[in-house]
């Protein structure tokens, strides 16, 4: 029986569930909460770049990225490239991209900390704007997900050229503090790529403590950006490999318009074995790796069922219907509300184990509850005491329907 004692839903369970229903009626999923972060971020850069630079930010920023140095001065350089990021990152958010809510985070946290010195009227009331960006960036992390190479590889370049610009402008506006001194950009970008790689040929060297603490901020920013963005880059194509060998990628049908039975229950077993002779597409979803190869025909991957992310993983969202049947009640219970928070419109049939749990499973509001052990015992005490059974009986006990345009079940 399950180690989860299912009795009742607490006060959270159930405000957790109207909330499911919410976004489910909204359609969350297409638009909550990546897109009000990307705004909030995007506000967020703006009024930074406000603050520190007033209205001249626009023709500043421009030149920076048209490669003008204009009137840019080395003070300039830090608003305008943490402003600008920002304004970068939050179309990075709206794509639900996980770098760039690692770029956000980071940026957000630099912005509070020059604004914590920041001799600017109001700068105290954007520093608590960007202490809540941040509070609710780390709140909503397992919605940015999405780490696809294309996508990473985009806001790595974006973060390496960031960094790029503010290496080569430093080194130039500093340029007579370096010995020989730099008098022309070509200089000031070759000194920047050999500091940022930590190459160090030693031609051109910082001989003021300015210089030099610029050359330090550079080469500790140099190794966090080629980390993060390496890192972003490789970990999508290595995690596809992975897959590939826990979950036998290499043999995966595709996953639409398909059946996702959960569960390494005999009933689990039998309905995939059932579902692939009647030439249906199954993916099956284990908590474990299971000890021996799973029917011919389908799929599997390992992982909680109840996580929203193992089932976007198996096609939920795109399945003919998801069957939770494995033998915690409480589990199956869990993996409708998740699939009910993946937005999916599939049809969701659960198993029931143990009778005292039926009136709590049929709370989650699945489409079908199928309970077989319970219809087991009551046809064996019927059939020990003499009485009737009928065809009739025997369906309404098996498929006991949880909405109300199905049959109920006594």
């Amino acid at each position: 029986m399950p180690s989860l004692k299912f009795t009742q839903l607490t006060p959270i369970q159930a405000l957790r569930v109207q909330i499911q229903k919410l976004n489910h009626l909204v359609r969350g999923r297409y638009w909550f909460p990546h897109f009000p972060l990307a705004l909030v971020l995007a506000l967020g850069g703006v009024l930074l770049l406000n603050a520190e630079l007033g209205a001249r930010w626009q023709p500043l920023l421009t030149d920076l990225l048209t490669g003008r140095p204009g009137h840019i001065t080395p003070a300039l350089l830090p608003p305008l490239l943490i402003g600008g990021g920002m304004l970068v990152m939050a179309l990075g958010l709206f794509l639900r991209s996980r770098l760039a809510w690692v770029m956000a985070l980071l940026l957000a946290a630099t912005a509070a900390v020059s604004l914590l010195f920041s001799p600017h009227h109001g700068g105290h009331v954007l520093l608590w704007y960007f202490v809540l960006t941040l509070a609710v960036l780390m709140l909503a992390w397992r919605q940015f997900d999405h780490s696809s190479v294309t996508a990473s590889t985009l806001f790595a370049l974006t973060s390496v050229v960031m960094l790029l610009l503010y290496a080569t402008f430093g080194t130039y506006y500093l340029g007579a503090e370096f010995n020989p001194p730099i008098h022309d950009l070509v200089t000031a970008l070759y000194s920047a790529v050999v500091t940022m790689t930590t190459v160090g040929y030693g031609d051109i060297v910082p001989h003021t403590a300015e210089a030099r603490l610029f050359v330090v901020s550079v080469i500790l920013l140099g190794v966090a950006v080629f980390a993060t963005s390496l890192t972003a880059v490789i970990a999508p194509m290595m995690n596809r490999s992975l897959e590939r060998i826990v979950n036998h990628e290499r043999h995966r049908m595709k996953r639409e318009n398909h059946f996702v039975v959960i569960g390494a229950s005999p009933l689990a077993a039998n309905t995939c074995r059932e579902l692939i002779r009647r030439g249906q597409p199954v993916t099956r979803i284990f908590r474990q790796t299971p000890g021996s190869e799973p029917d011919e025909g389908s799929d599997f991957l390992v992982g909680d069922p109840g996580s929203v992310d193992v089932l976007r993983q198996a096609g939920a969202e795109k399945a003919t219907a998801v069957l939770a049947m494995s033998s915690d009640d409480s589990e199956n219970a869990f993996t409708v509300l998740a699939t009910r928070e993946l937005g999916s419109g599939a049809k969701t049939v659960v198993a029931v184990n143990d009778a005292q749990h039926l009136s709590r499973v049929k709370l989650v509001q699945p489409d079908v509850v199928i309970a077989p052990q319970i219809l087991g015992g009551e046809l064996a005490a019927m059939l020990m005491c003499g009485e009737e059974v009928s065809s009739d009986f025997v369906m309404q006990r098996v498929l006991q329907q949880s909405r109300p345009s199905g049959t109920s079940g006594a």
